[in-house]
């Protein structure tokens, strides 16, 4: 079986190559893709895998986001002109859904961001299994028309962390606070403040801070900002204290047993409640205790193997699909359930 990944983001280039690990172990052949993105092509490299790259992340206008969209689709469209994928994965890539739906190939996806509307849209009724965090309310997906809902005990970072294999060494002073920058350039952050910078430099009273741009490197004064690449669960495995919106690094950082302050850009995030449930130490705070909670969690760390271990891998979940669910003898048989024979799907 022909499997294929699409990665728009680093957070996905990771999740494609633990996924592509584990397919490979089938016996199935993979295909990744992905798009020039600030993160993805050099941790393709730092992981040695190999992913196709297609496109680029666009997002100075609409007008530019739909052309990258479109030339991304036609060029999947060459790729698979003579021979097309037996199933599709990805961590809801519109150009992957938009196209593999088009030719009726079986799609699978994971899901963490009920807050993304415009992404939410434009896949989730085009899904056939969706693989979500139990932490997500299936209420909140009701309003698409999702074929098949898989819930998991975990949460999507426990797919590279659970099972990581190295660590590299960073050499920055300690205390060392880390503090990701809000990814300002994505639709659901219209309309939101981006006070990370500000809060970085705050921050030096407690500790030496690292500020990690998404897409400006450039030096800042009192910050130590890294000018290359680095690996962020390496990176937040070797922090002290980690700060951000509520995003992959904090979950990375939490799983590790870095405590994780999530600063109150987005009020409704699941899936970081339902870790500090679990016992991980990732907080809420409001921006006015920032600093006192700042000094009391730093320097500590919390021993989470255990409840690491506890939870499932999504991995694990969509290899069971792929058994069960899919074969390439039974793919006509299943398109004809899934849109009926005669439906024209263009």
């Amino acid at each position: 079986m022909k499997v294929w990944y699409d990665a728009g983001t680093g957070k996905q280039v990771r999740y494609g190559y633990a996924i592509a690990e584990k397919v490979r172990t089938l016996g199935h052949e993979v295909i990744l893709t992905t798009r020039k993105h600030p993160d993805t092509i050099p941790l393709a490299k730092l992981l040695d895998e190999k992913f196709i790259e297609i496109g680029k992340y666009e997002p100075s206008s609409l007008m530019a986001r739909m052309k990258q969209s479109v030339y991304r689709q036609s060029k999947f469209l060459k790729l698979f002109k003579k021979d097309q994928p037996d199933v599709a994965i990805s961590h809801q890539s519109v150009d992957l859904c938009r196209v593999a739906f088009g030719l009726g190939i079986p799609i699978i996806a994971t899901h963490d961001s009920p807050h993304a509307r415009a992404v939410n849209k434009l896949t989730m009724n085009l899904i056939d299994w969706l693989v979500v965090s139990e932490a997500i309310r299936i209420d909140l997906l009701s309003c698409y028309t999702i074929k098949h809902v898989f819930p998991f005990k975990g949460v999507d970072e426990v797919a590279w962390i659970q099972d990581k294999h190295y660590q590299i060494e960073y050499e920055y002073p300690r205390p060392l606070i880390i503090v990701r920058e809000f990814e300002t350039k994505a639709v659901y952050a219209q309309g939101k403040r981006n006070l990370t910078e500000t809060i970085a430099k705050k921050l030096n009273k407690v500790g030496h801070v690292l500020y990690l741009p998404r897409y400006d490197r450039r030096p800042r004064e009192k910050l130590i900002v890294p000018q290359d690449f680095v690996d962020s669960t390496s990176l937040v495995n070797q922090a002290d204290l980690v700060i951000g919106v509520g995003g992959t690094m904090g979950r990375e950082a939490a799983l590790q047993g870095i405590p994780t302050i999530v600063l109150p850009t987005f009020r409704n995030q699941p899936v970081n409640d339902y870790l500090a449930k679990k016992g991980f130490p990732i907080f809420k705070i409001e921006l006015n205790q920032l600093i006192n909670q700042s000094k009391r969690l730093i320097n500590k760390r919390w021993k989470v193997k255990a409840l690491l271990e506890k939870l499932e891998n999504p991995v694990n979940t969509i290899q069971e699909i792929l058994q069960e669910k899919i074969h390439p003898v039974n793919r006509k048989k299943m398109e004809t359930l899934r849109n009926g024979s005669k439906e024209h799907r263009n």
